[in-house]
């Protein structure tokens, strides 16, 4: 899933090379993602287009048009973002294909159609879904410690439920959740209420940490590749089983979620804490 560091990357690869560039074919694949917002053919309301620009918030990525209009891009579980030279047939699950007046081209490709891309007024976005509920970004210097705190005292669940939500701050998912508790050396399954104020700002803290040591390791491992998702450089999220990088302990994992399509991953020595519920305790 794609989450604010790997959007941001992208974000900073594609900026540089799309201002001003103009579409000059476009084919919508799978018409299941692609939600024109604005009526009528989609298609046809790209071709002829120059982006400005390429901006993000949160997990939508979002690129304007000359004409006020906007392609507004929520990846989810497994949508990729792909921009280079032309490939030589479609894949599958292409769902939107951009030719470029620079010759390259842009795809949206995802898996499990789960994502979606949105044409949109770029003054009224909260027509695309989960927009209007979005809470400030968590890489957004606004969002002091104080802010932070108080944001955190409206919820009273889950310490990772929380940072997922996408109301309460934006950007974050389930790996980079994992992270940051991991990070605060805090069980991911506590409740909001049990934390000390120490604990509050050693979880503010994790955030900044974990989300700004991602973005540069991005940078620097990425590349034009941006397709590709990088993930081995995490400390627990996938790790399950493999020595805590702090301890030496085996990493947890917790599946959760229906059918277990969801996991949590974390020390149980640097992350200690009982479970309750109805969750699957895998290793």
């Amino acid at each position: 899933m794609p989450e604010l560091p790997d959007l941001e990357v992208i974000r900073e690869v594609l900026a540089p090379r799309l201002a001003g560039v103009e579409i000059v074919a476009a084919e919508v694949r799978r018409p299941l993602v692609v939600r024109n917002l604005l009526g009528g053919d989609a298609a046809e309301r790209l071709v002829g287009r120059r982006f400005t620009d390429v901006g993000r918030r949160g997990k939508f990525l979002l690129l304007p048009f000359d004409d006020e209009t906007t392609l507004v891009i929520n990846p989810m579980l497994a949508g990729r973002i792909r921009y280079g030279e032309p490939l030589s047939r479609h894949r599958s699950r292409d769902a939107l294909v951009l030719g470029l007046s620079d010759g390259c081209e842009l795809r949206y490709h995802d898996a499990k159609d789960m994502g979606k891309v949105y044409l949109t007024p770029l003054g009224d976005l909260t027509r695309v879904p989960g927009w209007a509920d979005l809470g400030p970004d968590a890489t957004d210097p606004a969002l002091t410690r104080d802010a932070f705190r108080g944001r955190l005292r409206r919820h009273t669940g889950e310490v990772k439920g929380i940072l997922t939500n996408q109301s309460f701050v934006a950007g974050i998912g389930n790996a980079y959740a994992d992270e940051i508790c991991w990070q605060a050396g805090i069980y991911p399954f506590r409740r909001r209420p049990s934390l000390s104020d120490d604990e509050v700002v050693q979880l503010y803290e994790a955030v900044q940490i974990t989300l700004a040591g991602a973005i540069e390791t991005l940078r620097e491992r990425v590349g034009d590749a941006i397709d590709v998702e990088v993930r081995d450089f995490l400390s627990v999220h996938g790790k399950a089983g493999q020595p805590c990088p702090r301890c030496g302990s085996p990493v947890s994992k917790v599946t959760h979620g229906r059918g277990g399509r969801s996991e949590t991953n974390f020390c149980r020595t640097c992350q200690p804490g009982l479970m309750h519920g109805g969750r699957q305790r895998r290793l």
